[in-house]
């Protein structure tokens, strides 16, 4: 399997006081997201030492009751969703809209954290510790271990990321892709489980409200406007029926 290394992005240049190193940063990140769906991204501003205790306390979390653990993961979804602003936001501009518009749409009640492990398998080398799909989200931020695992889709094959424990990843979401009119891509991605060790991840996905109404940002539209309730539930129909999501084809014109 051949192992690529995401674009690394390093946003200390959004807070540049140079308008060049500004403009390049956002320019690498909307790059990023039209030609790979996926980056990564070092120095973001959540404390690292945040960061750390997420990813070194996760299986004992796992194994906590809810109320021993809701305080770290109220701290670190706040931090992950400033994040997930600032990038949306950049986002959002680059085609000429108002990052403020779109924080109306976005709130941190309708987005949310999860804490995932995937368990060593040694049975088989093939087994998958999520399926292929791609997100249904405006974009996902993930924290992961050092373990590895997760594969995308680039150039029509499974190529494998390498972790990076100093970056988070970023991947683009189907309402970006659907509300961008395909310039950011939404790219199929899953998670491989190790034979030997059981992996360790966390991620922060960027919904709207059930009731927002996402439609194409230019024209012709390549979508017809739906809502954000009626894709999951469009998704949940087509998981029952054929036993795999279809997703944004099903919208398209």
């Amino acid at each position: 399997m051949e192992e690529c290394q995401l674009p690394l992005i390093d946003l200390r240049g959004l807070g540049s006081r140079d308008e060049r190193e500004r403009a390049a940063c956002a320019a690498a990140i909307c790059r990023a997201s039209s030609e790979w769906g996926f980056f990564q991204v070092v120095n973001h501003g959540i404390n690292p030492g945040l960061v750390r205790k997420m990813r070194s306390e996760q299986s004992r979390l796992f194994r906590l009751p809810f109320d021993d653990k809701v305080e770290v993961m109220v701290e670190f979804a706040a931090a992950m969703a400033e994040l997930a602003g600032t990038l949306a936001g950049v986002l959002v501009e680059n085609l000429g809209h108002s990052r403020g518009d779109f924080e109306d749409i976005c709130q941190e009640s309708s987005c949310f954290l999860r804490l995932n492990r995937y368990p060593a398998c040694p049975t088989s080398p093939e087994v998958f510790g999520l399926v292929p799909h791609t997100d249904s989200d405006f974009l996902t931020i993930l924290s992961q271990d050092e373990v590895g695992g997760l594969q995308l889709m680039k150039d029509s094959r499974w190529v494998a990321v390498k972790p990076n424990q100093d970056a988070l990843i970023v991947n683009i979401g189907d309402l970006f892709q659907a509300w961008s009119n395909d310039i950011y891509k939404s790219v199929e991605h899953k998670v491989m489980a190790n034979a030997k060790m059981e992996r360790y991840s966390i991620a922060y996905f960027l919904c709207p409200s059930y009731e927002t109404s996402i439609g194409s940002c230019r024209e012709p539209s390549k979508y017809r406007k739906f809502t954000f309730g009626e894709y999951r539930s469009q998704i949940q129909e087509q998981v029952k029926k054929y036993g795999y999501k279809i997703g944004l084809p099903s919208f398209r014109l």
